[in-house]
């Protein structure tokens, strides 16, 4: 798949909260190669701090219009720089980079996004709704205040929710909601995002069940193409680098488990 590097113009910010911001971005091509799963690197520029570029999912897209949209949590330097950014603006973006979710194939599939790793999700839902599939949701996050893009995961799919103060939905850690530890689940496929504790006990609760898993890694990324080894991972056939062989792995190829 080609890669582009472009200046792409910022078409609309939107703050969701302190943490969270949303960015559309305006791309001068046909954008119908893209898949979710992918991802992008972006130059944070005007600071002398932030030379790394910084890689982020691709939230949605809106093949029609030619937009790309990020959802990006401030977590540090680089996302503080980036949410300062208005319409009109231009980021540096390469992309499309990594590979993508697998073609459904089961009956039913479960989403589980955790924080920040809601962001690939919700192309991928879009995605799943255009090809008819079956599937549902189960995010969790600290309070209800943390939980963001609820709305549109709601007008696609049953959501579950769980927070940590129990301000929305279930009380606990979203691996404790009561849709995984039921004896059966209901789905035949598992895709998760976020920390890597939260996708460790997805992993482990969907082998314990025979439920095949796929999760998106968000190992640190400095280049996107294999070049700074920032992003090594350790899999059943050696260490890979996460930016060119995922972000997304079945959690049957990872070292996780054994």
């Amino acid at each position: 798949m080609k890669k582009h590097i472009n200046n792409l113009k910022i078409i609309s910010y939107r703050s969701l909260n302190k943490d969270f911001f949303l960015l559309e971005l305006s791309v001068p091509h046909s954008i119908n190669e893209i898949r979710p799963g992918q991802f992008v690197e972006v130059l944070v520029e005007n600071s002398a701090k932030t030379f790394l570029r910084r890689p982020f999912s691709i939230h949605d897209i809106d093949y029609e219009n030619q937009i790309i949209s990020l959802l990006i949590q401030i977590v540090g330097k680089g996302t503080r720089e980036l949410s300062k950014q208005k319409s009109g603006e231009y980021l540096n973006l390469i992309y499309p980079l990594g590979n993508s979710f697998s073609k459904p194939t089961n009956e039913k599939t479960l989403l589980i996004g955790g924080g920040a790793g809601i962001a690939p999700l919700l192309f991928l839902a879009k995605h799943f709704k255009r090809l008819h599939h079956k599937f549902s949701v189960l995010l969790g996050a600290r309070s209800e205040n943390y939980l963001v893009r609820l709305k549109e995961f709601k007008k696609l799919s049953e959501v579950f929710i769980a927070t940590e103060d129990a301000s929305l939905g279930e009380k606990g850690l979203v691996t404790n909601h009561s849709v995984l530890t039921q004896a059966e689940i209901g789905f035949d496929k598992i895709i998760s995002c976020g920390p890597k504790p939260m996708m460790k006990a997805v992993a482990m609760i969907a082998t314990d069940k025979a439920i095949d898993c796929e999760v998106s890694l968000e190992n640190t990324m400095a280049c996107g193409i294999g070049a700074c080894l920032c992003c090594v991972e350790e899999t059943k056939h050696g260490n890979v680098c996460v930016c060119i062989d995922g972000p997304v792995f079945n959690v049957k190829d990872l070292k996780w488990l054994i």
